[in-house]
């Protein structure tokens, strides 16, 4: 396949706009804003509510939230930069592909990121502007380890094993900033929630790359475990996440019922996926599901 000629000489002025573009095409900003913003009020307001403390978002909470969005966005293009050849391949309408934007842009606009970052959390603690640098150089790292390590590269089932963790270090952020302005004390509470968001996260990962069938060169966890234990995978996280949020708001009597209630989602969508037989696993269940849990969980730190 002949590859598209690459734009290597852009006018300054010209920029931003062609930033703008690749945010809306690859960064869509109704999905990846509300991810990072019920992420992190759920899990702070969790936090705070678990103390028996009243919560509410306050100008910290924005500035993280603020943080969240923008690291995921860093971490976007970066992954845009790593998978070029793969793209090349399958996805040849991607914009580093058609030269709609260009390494150099993407990097530079990850520096200017990476400034806004420390900076910003600077305002908040030492500890929060470190937590914040260590997601990004952990993003980093994974870039240079894929593309010295074939089997990381190649291998879904490793290369989530190595990729998954920079997902903690970002809820460890959120919870380590609380931490450290006070909000909340260090306690068995911390690691639960991040298990928590680990469930749910990695029920809607598992949930889009398993299907009963592959199309050539398809990257899917079904491919390596089968679609029956790939599906029970899937499901298995979402048991995680209901397991850890009965173990932290038990004690919150019918409240609990509020995020809990979600699980009815991957529950239909397990049911849906294995008697089907064939297709794909209904991937706006398992999105749902974030949001149900997510929303369902800052609503009861609210109410509570």
């Amino acid at each position: 396949m002949e590859r598209p000629p690459a734009v290597t000489t852009v006018a300054v002025p010209q920029v931003p706009a062609r930033l703008g573009r690749f945010v809306l095409r690859m960064f869509r900003p109704h999905v990846y804003g509300t991810y990072g913003l019920l992420w992190v009020l759920a899990l702070e307001g969790s936090a705070v509510a678990a103390t028996g403390t009243a919560w509410r978002p306050s100008d910290a909470t924005w500035l993280r939230v603020v943080s969240v969005v923008l690291a995921l966005l860093f971490l976007r293009m970066l992954d845009e930069q790593k998978d070029l050849d793969y793209d090349r391949v399958h996805h040849p309408d991607r914009p580093l592909v058609t030269g709609a934007i260009t390494t150099a842009e993407l990097r530079g606009a990850m520096a200017a990121i990476t400034a806004l970052l420390v900076g910003l959390n600077a305002a908040l603690s030492a500890t929060a502007a470190l937590l914040i640098l260590a997601a990004l150089g952990y993003g980093v790292l994974l870039a240079v380890l894929e593309r010295l390590s074939s089997a990381v590269r190649d291998r879904q089932l490793l290369n989530l094993a190595v990729t998954y963790p920079v997902q903690v270090i970002l809820g460890g952020y959120v919870y380590g900033s609380l931490v450290a302005e006070g909000s909340v004390d260090a306690d068995w509470r911390g690691p639960v929630l991040l298990a928590l968001c680990a469930g749910v996260f990695l029920h809607f990962e598992f949930a889009r790359k398993t299907a009963w069938e592959a199309t050539d060169g398809e990257r899917l966890y079904s491919t390596d475990l089968g679609p029956r234990r790939s599906a029970a995978v899937t499901a298995g996280c979402a048991a995680v996440a209901v397991g850890c949020e009965l173990a932290l708001l038990a004690p919150s009597g019918p409240l609990v019922l509020l995020p809990c209630a979600a699980v009815l989602l991957p529950v239909w969508g397990t049911r849906r996926f294995l008697t089907a037989g064939r297709g794909p696993w209904p991937v706006a269940a398992a999105m749902f599901f974030i949001i149900a849990t997510y929303l369902g969980l800052v609503v009861r730190a609210v109410l509570l």
